[in-house]
């Protein structure tokens, strides 16, 4: 099992589809949402991926195909 926290940017192209139930659905992957910002034009999304590690890379490297920017974030304070 393996669990990275990553902030997910979506182009405005990007912003209305169901990318998270793709992850869910294709890859087996659960992702535990800890902040976002989405609005009409632009989103982002700070979260935690679980799952196979194999399937948590798939994942990733599939997010950047559809041109979503993926940042892999280090352990992030919460107030």
């Amino acid at each position: 099992m393996s669990q990275v926290r990553v902030k997910l940017t979506f182009p405005e192209s990007e912003v209305r589809r169901a990318v998270l139930a793709t992850l869910v659905r294709q890859f087996d992957v659960e992702p535990n949402i800890r902040r976002a910002d989405v609005e009409e034009h632009r989103g982002w999304i700070v979260c935690e991926l679980d799952g196979d590690s194999t399937q948590v890379e798939s994942a990733l490297e599939w997010l950047r195909h559809e041109g979503i920017v993926v940042d892999l974030l280090g352990d992030v304070l919460e107030s």
